[in-house]
């Protein structure tokens, strides 16, 4: 039995089902995905399926796109010109495959292999076990009957420090940014929203998340996506980044925790606008 991780498949269903046949993915394999499961690439339905049916075999965090396109099935936000999941949203089973999105995690660990996963990242001042408790407070949430009003407040850049004072809505909010959508903070945890291109766009006083003393990455491996321009590479022994721009046109890629080997597919073409 082997654990593959994925990084943001995003619609992008045949090269993730040309990767799991290039690692011979079997019934007594596990899969862990690392968010961005939908939208852009061109069979968003059919991804969201196939994942469903692999019950107990797949572990899922939530991604920025996952949360999306939640929000515009609640009727909170309209669809954006580059969305693509139309197909989720008027499916028969549309119904049964929100609901088990909904009821994803935003942060997994698995002690025996020593692996974390997350779709962006974990701000610095956090401590691994401090982390799953903030998660755990979105996810609560989520879950329960006022998802559609998370919905509502979820979108905005503020608060972007981290504070224990936070309260309500502006905390949720802070804590989903933190683990969906930031890339560039400062030592204190305060995020940078505009820059999303190379380390070498790296704002003056912000550094990459993963390159700050942290407690929660000290001693375990994590896994994270969300950062297609990265292609793969930080310089990080115990860092992985999977993302590496499949629906930019790029490849689909899977680490296989039991022994950290890596193995991509080339995309079939650019998806993504």
């Amino acid at each position: 039995m082997a654990t593959y991780a994925i990084g943001d498949i995003q619609g992008c269903y045949d090269e993730l089902q040309a990767l799991l046949e290039k690692v011979d993915f079997s019934d007594n394999d596990r899969l862990w995905l690392a968010g961005d499961l939908v939208n852009r690439g061109p069979k968003s339905l059919e991804t969201l399926r196939f994942l469903y049916s692999l019950g107990d075999q797949v572990t899922i965090v939530l991604g920025n796109h996952d949360l999306h396109m939640l929000a515009v099935y609640y009727g909170v936000i309209k669809t954006k010109r580059s969305d693509t999941f139309s197909d989720i949203l008027t499916a028969p089973d549309a119904p049964k495959l929100i609901n088990w999105l909904r009821f994803q995690p935003l942060l997994a660990t698995d002690e025996k292999l020593g692996f974390t996963m997350v779709h962006a990242g974990i701000p610095p001042q956090w401590s691994l076990k401090k982390a799953h408790r903030r998660a755990r407070e979105v996810e609560t949430v989520l879950q329960g009957t006022l998802a559609k009003e998370f919905f509502r407040h979820m979108y905005g850049n503020q608060p972007t420090s981290w504070s224990g004072e936070l309260e309500g809505w502006d905390r949720l909010r802070t804590i989903t940014n933190y683990f969906t959508r930031m890339r560039f903070c400062d030592s204190e945890g305060k995020m940078e929203f505009s820059a999303k291109g190379t380390l070498a766009s790296q704002p003056a006083g912000f550094m990459p998340w993963f390159n700050h003393k942290s407690k929660a990455i000290r001693k375990n491996h994590l896994i994270f996506g969300h950062w297609a321009a990265l292609e793969g590479k930080v310089d990080k022994a115990n860092i992985y980044a999977l993302d590496t721009g499949c629906v930019w046109g790029n490849k689909l890629t899977a680490l296989r925790l039991d022994d950290k080997e890596l193995f991509s597919v080339k995309s079939k073409k650019r998806y993504g606008n």
